[in-house]
C-alpha cells in the first residue's frame, strides 16, 4: 500500500501515498540511481547476490500475504490504507518485500521534466507515518494486467487513491507496476514504481475496469 493535479497533491502508491508531487518536483536534477557508481568506485565494486538467507532474514510474513500474487498485491494495497491516525502495520510492508527491494516515484513538474524520487521501504515508513497521522488514505486496485515467467511476475495495477473508504470518486488514478519474484517458498516484491494520471496523460482504455 498519489498518484497535472495540484503540486500538493500526492504522487500515488501511491502513494505509495504522502510522497508529493511536490516533493518529487524539489530536485531539478533527479538523483543518480544507487545502483549506479561512479568509475572509480565501479571498478572496485564486486558483484552481490542476494541469497534465500538474506531475505529469510527480513521479518516474518504472514503466510497467507505471500502464497500468491493476488495475495502479495492484495496486502500490499491493505496495508497502505486506513483512516487519518490510524496507524499501519509497518512490519507487515516491511516482510512483503525483498531486503534489497526499491519503490520509486515518477512524477512531471510544470514544466514538463519528469523526475523520478526512489525509495527503500524504511524511506517510505519515514515519509508516510507523519502524514497518516493527520491523513485519511485508500487505495484500491482497479483493475490488473499480470505476466509470469517461472519464478519472475509482473503485475501493472490501476490504482484509485481516495481520503475516505467511503469516497464516491478518488482523488487520483494512476498505475502501480509491481515486480516481483518467487523463491520456491513465497513470493517477494522486488520493486514497485508508480505514475498518477494527469491531463496529459490519461489512462489508457485497456487499463481501465472493464464494464
Amino acid at each position: 500500500m498519489k498518484r497535472t493535479i495540484a503540486v500538493a497533491a500526492m504522487v500515488a502508491m501511491g502513494t505509495m501515498g504522502a510522497v508529493t508531487v511536490a516533493q518529487a518536483q524539489a530536485t531539478a536534477t533527479p538523483a543518480t540511481p544507487a545502483a549506479v557508481a561512479p568509475p572509480a568506485a565501479a571498478a572496485q565494486a564486486q558483484p552481490q547476490t542476494q541469497t534465500q538467507t538474506q531475505m529469510q532474514a527480513a521479518v516474518q510474513a504472514r503466510a497467507a500475504d505471500v502464497a500468491s500474487i493476488d495475495a502479495i498485491v492484495a496486502a500490499l494495497y491493505d496495508v497502505i490504507s486506513g483512516e487519518a491516525g490510524k496507524p499501519r502495520d509497518w512490519n507487515r510492508m516491511r516482510s512483503l518485500f525483498a531486503p534489497e527491494g526499491r519503490l520509486m516515484a515518477v512524477a512531471r513538474r510544470p514544466d514538463g521534466e519528469v523526475v523520478m524520487r526512489t525509495m527503500t521501504v524504511e524511506d517510505y515508513i519515514g515519509r508516510n507515518t507523519k502524514a497518516f497521522a493527520t491523513m485519511g488514505f485508500f487505495e484500491r486496485e482497479a483493475a490488473r494486467t499480470t505476466e509470469t515467467f517461472g519464478q519472475i511476475a509482473h503485475v501493472f495495477s490501476t490504482y484509485e487513491s481516495r481520503h475516505a473508504a467511503g469516497d464516491a470518486k478518488p482523488f487520483q488514478r494512476g498505475i502501480n507496476s509491481i515486480q516481483l519474484a518467487h523463491d520456491g517458498k513465497r513470493w517477494w516484491i522486488v520493486n514497485l514504481v508508480w505514475r498518477a494520471e494527469d491531463k496529459e496523460l490519461p489512462l489508457p482504455e485497456r487499463y481501465l475496469p472493464k464494464p
